[in-house]
Formats: C-alpha cells, sequence, structure tokens
C-alpha cells in the first residue's frame, strides 16, 4: 500500500482512489464556486441599491452606443428590471445552496468513499451557475442588452472568468476515474 496521498496496491491501473488526491480537488474546487456564489449573493443583498443599478442600466441600455436597430430591445421599466434583479439574486441563491450541498456530499465521500451523489449535485450546481453566468450575462445581458458596448456597467469579462472557472471545474468533477459508489481502499 502506498503513502496517504498516493496509489493503493493492487489497484487497477487508471483507477483513482481518495488516496490521490482527485477526490479532493473536486471537493475543494466545488468548495470554493461554493464560496464565490455565496459571496456574490451577498453582495447582491447587502449592497442591493448598487447592484439593481447595474442590472437596471443594463436593461435600459442606456451607457450603450444608443443604436437605433438595437435600442428597441431595451427595457425601461423599473418595476420590470427589479424583478429580474431578484430573479438573479433567487437563482445565485439556489446555485450557492446546491453547491454548498454537493461540497458537503464531496467531504462525505472522502470519508466514505462513494462520490456519485456528489458529482451529481456538482454538475447541477455548475450547470445552473453556468446558465446564469454563460446564459443570462454573456448571451442576454452581452449580446441582447449590448452590455459589452458599455464602458461603465459591462459584466461581459467577470462572466467571462465565472464561466471559465466553472467549466474547467466541471471537467475536473467528471474525469475518469472517480469511483461513483462503494468505499475506497
Amino acid at each position: 500500500m502506498a503513502g496517504r496521498w498516493g496509489r493503493t496496491a493492487g489497484r487497477r491501473r487508471g483507477t483513482w482512489t481518495r488516496r490521490d488526491g482527485l477526490p479532493l480537488a473536486a471537493t475543494v474546487l466545488t468548495g470554493a464556486v461554493a464560496l464565490l456564489t455565496l459571496f456574490v449573493v451577498f453582495g447582491n443583498v447587502t449592497d442591493f441599491g448598487t447592484n439593481r443599478e447595474f442590472v437596471r442600466h443594463v436593461l435600459a441600455m442606456d451607457t450603450t452606443f444608443g443604436d437605433d436597430d438595437l435600442m428597441w430591445r431595451a427595457v425601461t421599466s423599473r418595476g420590470l428590471q427589479d424583478t429580474v434583479y431578484v430573479l438573479i439574486i433567487v437563482w445565485e441563491a439556489l446555485t450557492a445552496a446546491v453547491l454548498a450541498l454537493a461540497t458537503a456530499r464531496w467531504a462525505r465521500g472522502l470519508r466514505d468513499g462513494g462520490f456519485g451523489p456528489a458529482r451529481r449535485a456538482t454538475t447541477l450546481g455548475l450547470v445552473l451557475f453556468l446558465l446564469l453566468f454563460g446564459v443570462g450575462f454573456l448571451a442576454v445581458g452581452g449580446e441582447w442588452f449590448a452590455m459589452w458596448q458599455s464602458s461603465r456597467w459591462n459584466g461581459v469579462p467577470a462572466a467571462e472568468r465565472n464561466v471559465l472557472l466553472a467549466g474547467l471545474v466541471l471537467l475536473v468533477v467528471h474525469l475518469p476515474g472517480l469511483r461513483d459508489d462503494g468505499p475506497l481502499g
């Protein structure tokens, strides 16, 4: 038998165990995205006004180039803008909760073995995260509402970082070799 973080003697080649570090990496990375998402929710709730203004300006398209071919897309109703903002916060909170649960499941898997529930929960949480930042901020905000044109209210670079992070974590979580069920040796 190898050391605490090495391969277990007699294991099939290419099979990862908790001693190889991959499950630990999945746990830490899932936890990092959960923490990031919790901080985003916290910021949106505690600094509601600033972040509401961000959503209002993006939807109103009032700091874009003002091209008549695009301005018909603008949403200027304050009530609708605020509803969208609250829905974003709810989505973020749901995402944070799923990722926190996934992190707990990874930790349990490190102790007891079996990573299937953790992998499924992480996948769900990261898909929610990717839908928020990839579809919500990049596609809808960035392209439909031309957020990229605004020098002040442009969230595209931050959304791109978040999509990249979530994509990388999703890849790690789905690397071959993590056993879904049963204790690890």
